[in-house]
């Protein structure tokens, strides 16, 4: 009915462990290049996005962020 848990596998060495930035930049070689543009634009879309929802919480006056006439 039960199973033996499996063995625990030790964890297989990296080249190296603390990467340099220039190691960290190799790595950009492994991603797919037709990946790169989309990445790009999903980066433009979410950077935008922020930017809207920080301008929407420091220009609007009307709306309120914290309960008001809150009774205990």
């Amino acid at each position: 009915m039960f199973k033996p848990s499996r063995r625990m596998m030790a964890q297989p060495n990296e080249e190296h462990r603390a990467h340099t930035i220039s190691q960290r930049l190799r790595t950009l070689r492994k991603i797919p290049p037709e990946l790169i543009p989309i990445g790009f634009v999903v980066g433009v879309a979410l950077s935008f996005a922020g930017y809207s929802l920080v301008r929407k919480f420091v220009v609007d006056k009307q709306m309120r962020l914290t309960r008001q006439n809150r009774k205990d």
